[in-house]
């Protein structure tokens, strides 16, 4: 017999030392698990991937700290059950008692007035907010509070820490101890898994109860054995839609291969199955600076537009915003230039360091500047002819260097013409990447 409380929620550590994996954040050096120690807890937002512990820490740091938990979720609450839990940490505040603690999870999904009504409470110390997100927080958490929170990013679990979940489950907890299990293959469940802890139990307990109803002896879990019980059942196994990621990127992945139809079918699929519109939209904005960039530098434009517009339209008018930008991305021409000169330049920062500004570039706001030879030589572009000064505005250890590569389209042809011009009066040679 198995339990109807899920394996993960059986297993949910309690303990700093019970908790598995973001060793940069709760290890023995970890900045969030000195920040517990002090007792001096701020309020703060945890932004990482589904399974990875965030409920899991809010309920520790509540525990050790002896603070009354509330918990909130934004998909369920709004504005009037924000302020009803307010009112009840107001009720606590006597006698020198601690601030209770908010925990409100997906705090990505409230909406402006939403995360308004929390300000002024987190501001006067009436509780200590602790946020949990899957989403960039920069994007959708209000500036005034976030500015009062710290954010500690969490990570996905890795290979290890996955396999020795595994291992604790079967030997730890109380049902699955019942029976012989033995792990010979770790590489589906890892995989199924995705560094999402969560996925991980529901995989194996789905294996574990499907194979102890046909065996009596020893149970032996292989790959095999783990592929066909989650494929066959994934209706069991995937009960909070959690092919989300997945049905993102093909939808992404659509877009960059420039077929519209399968981007609407993937939309469609998003769409249907109650996926946030916002995230779609945010995503959008992404792929057009990512994969269409200065091939088409209006994608951009009209994703940035998409995004404002789902938050002003809402649903179910959205649907139609998202589709137009949708097609008008898969059929704009591609280009992912600006991406490989990012990734270039960030190369050279690492491998070089810091190097030193020129001086003619520098800024030379005080006579001591000056006297240094701070913005010394420096030419001003707009008295030359074309608006072109030939100079060099790098660093002399990589004076030359070219990151920015212009794709092969209409437009970025023109930039490689411009640019192969300018390279030709400074360095003599016409080609870009010479």
């Amino acid at each position: 017999m198995f339990s109807n409380q899920p394996l993960a929620d059986r297993l949910r550590p309690r303990s700093l030392d019970e908790f598995a994996g973001q060793e940069h954040l709760v290890g023995n050096e970890g900045v969030l698990r000195k920040v517990i120690e002090s007792g001096n807890v701020p309020s703060f937002i945890l932004w990482g991937p589904p399974g990875v512990g965030k409920t899991t820490l809010a309920r520790i740091v509540a525990n050790r700290l002896e603070r009354s938990f509330f918990q909130l979720s934004a998909v369920h609450s709004g504005v009037k059950e924000v302020r009803e839990t307010i009112e009840k940490a107001k009720s606590q505040q006597f006698f020198g008692k601690p601030n209770p603690i908010l925990f409100i999870d997906e705090i990505h999904r409230f909406n402006k007035s939403q995360q308004d009504s929390l300000l002024g409470a987190v501001e006067q110390g009436i509780l200590t907010l602790i946020g949990a997100t899957t989403e960039n927080p920069s994007f959708e958490v209000i500036s005034p509070l976030l500015s009062r929170c710290q954010v500690y990013v969490l990570k996905p679990l890795d290979d290890e820490t996955l396999r020795k979940l595994v291992d604790r489950a079967i030997t730890e907890d109380y049902y699955l101890s019942q029976y012989k299990i033995r792990i010979a293959e770790y590489e589906a469940l890892i995989r199924i898994s995705g560094g999402d802890a969560r996925k991980l139990y529901n995989a194996l307990e789905l294996t574990a109860s499907l194979e102890a109803e046909k065996e009596s002896g020893e149970i032996v879990v292989t790959d095999e054995m783990v592929l066909g019980h989650v494929q066959q059942n994934l209706a069991m196994y995937d009960k909070l839609g959690e092919q989300h990621y997945d049905i993102i990127s093909a939808f992404i992945k659509s877009i960059r291969g420039s077929d519209p139809n399968a981007a609407v079918y993937w939309l469609a699929r998003m769409v249907e199955g109650g996926e946030d519109v916002r995230f779609i939209a945010r995503r959008m904005v992404i792929h057009a600076a990512e994969d269409i960039g200065l091939a088409n530098p209006n994608a951009l434009l009209l994703a940035q537009a998409c995004f404002n517009a789902v938050n002003l339209v809402g649903w179910p008018e959205s649907k139609l915003i998202l589709s137009e930008t949708a097609i008008y991305l898969a059929t704009s021409p591609k280009s992912n230039s600006s991406y490989i000169a990012i990734e270039n330049a960030l190369a050279a920062v690492r491998e070089h360091g810091d190097l030193p500004v020129p001086l003619h570039l520098r800024n030379a706001p005080t006579r001591l500047m000056k006297d240094l030879g701070y913005s010394e030589g420096y030419r001003y572009a707009h008295d030359f002819e074309d608006n072109f000064v030939q100079d060099n505005f790098l660093p002399d250890q990589i004076t030359g260097t070219v990151f920015y590569e212009p794709g092969r389209n209409a437009r970025e042809l023109e930039i490689r013409k411009q640019l192969e011009a300018r390279w030709q009066k400074i360095y003599g040679y016409k080609k870009n990447n010479e």
